[in-house]
């Protein structure tokens, strides 16, 4: 996920908070080759800049090298923003508002596509251009808005369920849990390992962000239930959303889930499970490769999500590439986001970073499966996962999710309550 600064004095501020230098923040009024909101000309060539959450691999930083050698007269300045979503996108938000041409690219969350679109921040992209036909399709479905496509997928996501293969398999349990109640039951017998003493069962993401939006959705799909149906109507007050929501507040008042975990973000979760402190973690396959380079190497596998009466569902996750309508120099980032998306890169970024690529050949390499093992629980995540709600205002309804599933969560309300509550905002925040 990516910002856009807004000019002058807030694009230093935001550029300084992410701990970066650029030497020129751009202004509506500054040098190149402009085009006006919703162009679809892309004109003009030059430097652009391309704007992404922080790059904990830095394999992004050695692809825009590679495009730098081969282009250095429109090369691409990396502007690494902070990793919570949440302020990604209120960044990028202040930025359009005020039209700055501060970003060229920004790496949008896959649920974003629709509101940015809608308010005519970044352009329609020529979909002829794109090899759409070779990528997953639930992949290139969140690259759209009404019909048009106004992104490009770069990479796609799905949760997987993280856990001790090592000490599942000296407590008997041949085979990951497929359940809620089979981890739990599994995790008790790994406490009883002399290995297994002062671990906690399970961990995802619930801090009060996007990740506890995400973390709450598969939940509740795992169960059964929705947030929103297929047109973004709200029906979360439903016995099968409780029964989801039931299992995470539950979770933290038996234990399963430890007390520390409603501050987790993904790395949070990361660096606990790496320093042998969770059973079972709940993260994105980024984590894979570099839980390989840490003490649980070779200890742990991964597994689809459970579920209340068997597999789960993920939240689909993933970033896409687009183009702000207020950037210079669209030529050239038309050509960036071809070569930054392309399968060699992609490619690139499976390799380096465990990031899920878009295209559906890389999962069934069977050289590439042995050499990552977790590509067909992978492909299987993104292929039955539901999208988070597909709304205009989306800002509005994860809001709305963090608040109530928090409150949950943390005691303050019961389930019950929190649902009642969520659907009344959700349906204020979807009225037309």
């Amino acid at each position: 996920m990516k910002t856009r600064t807004t000019r002058a004095v807030q694009c230093s501020a935001t550029l300084l908070a992410a701990g970066l230098l650029l030497t020129a923040c751009g202004s509506s009024d500054g040098s190149g080759s402009g085009e006006q909101a919703g162009s679809t000309s892309f004109k003009g060539r030059g430097p652009i800049t391309y704007a992404a959450g922080k790059d904990s691999s830095g394999v992004v930083q050695k692809v825009i090298d590679r495009w730098n050698q081969l282009h250095p007269n429109e090369k691409v300045t990396f502007v690494q923003l902070p990793t919570d979503a949440d302020s990604q996108r209120q960044q990028m938000i202040q930025n359009a508002e005020t039209k700055s041409d501060a970003y060229t690219l920004l790496s949008l969350d896959v649920v974003w596509t629709s509101e940015f679109a809608a308010h005519q921040w970044i352009d329609r992209l020529p979909a002829d251009q794109f090899p759409l036909q070779k990528m997953l399709k639930p992949v290139v479905e969140t690259a759209k808005y009404r019909g048009g496509l106004y992104a490009a997928p770069a990479s796609s996501d799905g949760g997987m369920l993280y856990y001790r293969s090592d000490l599942l398999k000296k407590a008997g349990i041949a085979e990951p849990p497929a359940t809620w109640s089979q981890m739990k039951a599994d995790c008790a017998k790994v406490k009883k390992l002399p290995e297994g003493q002062g671990m906690s069962c399970y961990a995802g993401q619930f801090q009060k962000y996007e990740g506890l939006t995400v973390n709450f959705s598969e939940a509740v799909n795992s169960a059964g239930g929705v947030v929103t149906d297929a047109n973004g109507k709200a029906d979360v007050d439903t016995p099968a959303a409780k029964q989801g929501l039931d299992f995470l507040a539950g979770s933290f008042k038996d234990g399963t889930i430890p007390k520390e975990a409603i501050t987790y973000q993904e790395e949070d979760g990361r660096q606990a499970f790496q320093a042998g402190k969770l059973v079972f973690l709940r993260n994105w396959p980024y984590m894979y490769s570099l839980a390989e380079k840490s003490k649980v190497a070779g200890k742990f596998a991964v597994a689809p999500l459970p579920g209340l009466n068997g597999p789960g569902s993920s939240s689909l996750g993933g970033h896409n590439l687009a183009l702000s309508s207020f950037a210079k120099n669209k030529a050239t980032a038309l050509d960036f986001m071809k070569f930054f998306t392309n399968e060699d890169s992609a490619g690139t970024f499976l390799k380096d970073a465990s990031l899920a690529p878009p295209y559906a050949n890389l999962y069934d390499d069977k050289s590439l499966d042995q050499q990552y093992p977790y590509l067909p629980v992978l492909k299987q995540s993104i292929l039955h996962a539901v999208p988070r709600p597909r709304v205009v205002q989306y800002g509005d309804v994860t809001s709305a999710v963090q608040q109530e599933a928090y409150a949950a969560l943390s005691g303050s309300k019961d389930s019950a309550q929190a649902l009642k509550d969520l659907q009344k905002a959700l349906q204020n925040s979807t009225a037309q």
